[in-house]
């Protein structure tokens, strides 16, 4: 658990656009020589940071421990993880670089940052992986203990990059990480590989001296998880220490940096850094305890949802029951089982798994239950790229079933959203009776952000009326249970726990009777459930879509799920230069806002930014007849700001 601030108050909302137009740029706003070293001080408004190395070498903790540090110091941020499929990569490769992306700032930011100010490069591959995207005059810090001759052969390296001069762009500090963290290990009797093990912590120490980090959260954090093995947790406490004290004496490093607390940027409240899957698990459970239901989960772990599987698993204190299944069909299977006894069920997958489930999925809809079926995207087709993150299900969750089986869709747009879009897709399962698609992806899933834990009287009242008795009088006066009667707001049918004396009632595959839920092979019947059930669909309440339009804009740019943050950098960039440009994004994608049409037909252009090849482009196209001009990526990674700013000027300049 990393740590919550509880903000000052001061004005909320997103900081201009002249703030904000350089997003992926460090600024310089200050400078101030430390008191006693002489060394200077350099304040910043914002700052990327990238660890860089093997897959084996703990960026991920490293660049997760950074995180903690700075949201507990006040910053906003952004975090951009990216690390192999393999589960260990072949080591001093370029296929197995894990690396770990940080932005902080002292104000509102969106993004991960287009390009890092400084790049830590653990080993050749991790240099020669991640130079293309550190601007000129960014910062490099290498650890030179790995740059032997056949390290660099392995990745390409004919000559050392750190003396043929192609690095003389950069401002290079040649640290020999490893030496030094092995060193300040001898007393704790490690071995050299085992010392070498830390040289993460020693970097860790570096840059939280650089950029004047909290340290003391870490320290904690290294004797809980080192708890079994003292000896362990306190050598890397030292190494972190000794990476501390390595920036304030050496002489390489003169200069430090201060980005102060985003204050003025978030209201008043209670703050913790959170992941998109962390934030999920967490709407889940709060949707459970709003709806009085226990939670159950019925999965198999898949990257990269696997972690709410883990996460959900800790909570059994709040009625929440998981079963990790043998495959994805049974995971499903179960779920929906629990939906039909009173539970609030929910299968977590991604798009491979979805593949699987999607029979179960029209059984949902057949059966009329309520189902959360939790899509965490990944890069495909079949098992395409595990750790990568794309948005191409979409057309998935809306058609990839037999038959006509409308199934509603909604999207988070942030890592802290995915709470909130938790809450809603249980809102709308409940009410409706009908499973519902949650569409996030790797990189809601794996970044983060930090997020205002909630007033318990903010969240939804999401309790529901099991049925308790008859609902329907034959002609005769007998009083019956009709387990397809509708109600007539909802169109949604009465939910009869399995038990409860009267209620006896037939499910299955096969086609209800409207009413009595008989077997029926009636024709009309059929075409009369199959047009209900798409309006039970298609009358779901969902907020009308905004826009924001300070200028008047002739061009609309249109987005959903994780392009929020890179679109909304990109139209601040665009704004600060001059540029009138309106920006909508949708959480509904089934059903879309009632008032979309109209706000689509209210702009000369419209542009639709997605990491797939047009897929929501496609559906309003043919749901508006509007010519939507479609801007894709599927490279596995999400937009950056600058390149989309250049992409939405083209397109709304064409």
């Amino acid at each position: 658990m990393t740590s919550q601030v509880s903000s000052p108050a001061g004005q909320a909302g997103e900081a201009d656009g002249a703030q904000n137009a350089h997003e992926s740029q460090e600024a310089v706003v200050g400078e101030q020589r430390r008191p006693g070293d002489g060394k200077e001080v350099r304040r910043l408004d914002r700052v990327i940071i990238r660890f860089a190395g093997d897959s084996g070498d703990g960026m991920q903790l490293t660049g997760d421990r950074f995180t903690s540090e700075t949201a507990s110091f006040g910053n906003d941020l952004s975090t951009l993880p990216n690390f192999p499929a393999e589960i260990r990569a072949p080591a001093g490769t370029l296929p197995g670089v894990s690396s770990f992306q940080l932005h902080f700032a002292d104000h509102d930011i969106l993004t991960p940052g287009d390009a890092p100010n400084v790049l830590v490069a653990m080993n050749p591959a991790a240099l020669k992986a991640n130079i293309a995207d550190v601007p000129r005059g960014g910062e490099i810090i290498v650890n030179t203990d790995e740059f032997a001759k056949r390290a660099m052969a392995k990745v390409g390296y004919e000559t050392s990059p750190l003396q043929d001069g192609s690095l003389d762009a950069y401002r290079v500090h040649e640290v020999p990480l490893t030496t030094l963290t092995i060193e300040a290990l001898k007393e704790f009797g490690l071995s050299r590989k085992e010392a070498g093990r830390s040289k993460n912590m020693f970097a860790l120490g570096l840059l939280s001296w650089m950029y004047h980090r909290p340290t003391e959260g870490t320290e904690r954090f290294l004797r809980r998880k080192f708890a079994k093995s003292p000896a362990i947790a306190e050598a890397n406490i030292a190494a972190f220490r000794a990476g501390w004290n390595f920036g304030e004496t050496t002489e390489d490093f003169a200069v430090s940096y201060e980005v102060a607390p985003a204050s003025s940027a978030f209201p008043p409240g209670t703050y913790r850094n959170i992941s998109g899957n962390l934030a999920l698990s967490y709407g889940l459970i709060a949707a459970a305890r709003q709806s009085d239901l226990p939670l159950y989960l019925g999965s198999y772990p898949i990257t990269p949802a696997s972690d709410i599987l883990h996460e959900l698993s800790r909570h059994k204190n709040f009625g929440v029951r998981t079963f990790q299944a043998e495959d994805e069909i049974a995971g499903i299977g179960a779920a929906l089982g629990a939906a039909f006894g009173g539970s609030l069920a929910v299968t977590t997958t991604s798009g491979p798994g979805v593949a699987l489930k999607s029979e179960t999925i029209g059984l949902a809809v057949s059966l009329e239950l309520p189902l959360l079926v939790v899509d965490i995207q990944r890069g495909g087709p079949s098992t395409g790229l595990p750790t990568k993150t794309e948005q191409a299900d979409l057309l998935q969750a809306m058609y990839g079933r037999n038959g006509e089986a409308p199934v509603p869709v909604v999207a988070p747009h942030t890592p802290a959203d995915c709470f909130d879009a938790a809450l809603d897709a249980a809102r709308i399962a409940l009410a409706y009776r009908t499973p519902v698609f949650l569409l996030s992806d790797g990189y809601l899933a794996n970044g983060s952000e930090p997020w205002r834990i909630p007033e318990l009287d903010e969240l939804p009242d999401l309790r529901v009326q099991f049925a308790s008795g008859p609902n329907h009088e034959l002609a005769d006066g007998t009083e019956v249970f009709w387990p397809y009667k509708r109600d007539p707001h909802t169109l949604a049918r009465p939910w009869a726990v399995p038990g409860t004396p009267g209620l006896e009632h037939r499910i299955g595959g096969i086609e209800k009777q409207d009413g009595t839920g008989n077997i029926s092979y009636d024709p009309a019947n059929h075409d009369f459930m199959v047009r209900t059930r798409q309006a039970k669909v298609d009358g779901i309440a969902v907020p009308e879509v905004e826009v924001d339009d300070p200028d008047g804009a002739r061009a609309l740019v249109l987005g959903w799920g994780s392009t929020y943050g890179p679109i909304t950098a990109a139209v601040r960039r665009l704004r600060a230069a001059g540029v009138p440009i309106a920006q909508a994004h949708l959480r509904h994608l089934n059903p879309f806002p009632a008032n979309l049409g109209e706000v689509l037909r209210s702009y000369d252009r419209v542009v639709v930014p997605e990491m797939n090849l047009g897929q929501l482009a496609t559906l309003i196209r043919a749901r508006y007849l509007v010519d939507a001009h479609s801007h894709t990526q599927v490279n596995g990674m999400p937009f950056k700001a600058e390149q989309l700013a250049t992409a939405l000027k083209e397109a709304i300049d064409d």
